[in-house]
């Protein structure tokens, strides 16, 4: 370096080196410890993700199997479902054939089937319709069709 008269003395230029290698000392020191603390989010951020991760797959098992459970109370649910319905198009038929029944005896006695209230009494008229007072059984062919 040059000195205000031209000349250029050896303890400014050491001054000087020694100043900058000072500066890329505390840089370098600086930069360890900025890529130190980098590192260490890093790390805090991947070990973060990890538990994330295990968190949900444990949270998915747990609705895999509640899946699974609600669909086979679902499946159970439309079979019973299928079963009611059958017997209930069963009892809609005994019905109908009851209803016409007791039109057909109506018709025969000359009342109305609301009048024939003590015919139904007597053995010879109700004993031939007791058949029908049997426990409700779904064909399985109506099962299959619901």
């Amino acid at each position: 370096m040059a000195s205000p008269g031209g000349t250029s003395t050896c303890s400014e230029e050491g001054g000087l080196l020694a100043a900058v290698e000072q500066r890329k000392r505390k840089r370098m020191i600086s930069n360890r410890e900025s890529a130190r603390r980098s590192r260490m989010r890093k790390q805090k951020h991947l070990d973060g993700l990890t538990a994330q991760s295990k968190q949900l797959r444990t949270e998915k098992e747990q609705l895999v199997t509640s899946l699974s459970l609600t669909q086979q109370q679902c499946a159970a649910v439309e079979a019973e479902n299928c079963v009611l319905r059958a017997q209930g198009t069963e009892l809609s038929r005994r019905l109908q054939a009851l209803e016409e029944i007791l039109c057909l005896v109506g018709s025969l006695s000359g009342g109305s089937p609301a009048n024939l209230g003590g015919n139904f009494n007597s053995s010879s008229s109700w004993g031939s319709f007791m058949c029908m007072n049997q426990p409700i059984m779904a064909a399985a062919e109506s099962l299959f069709y619901c």
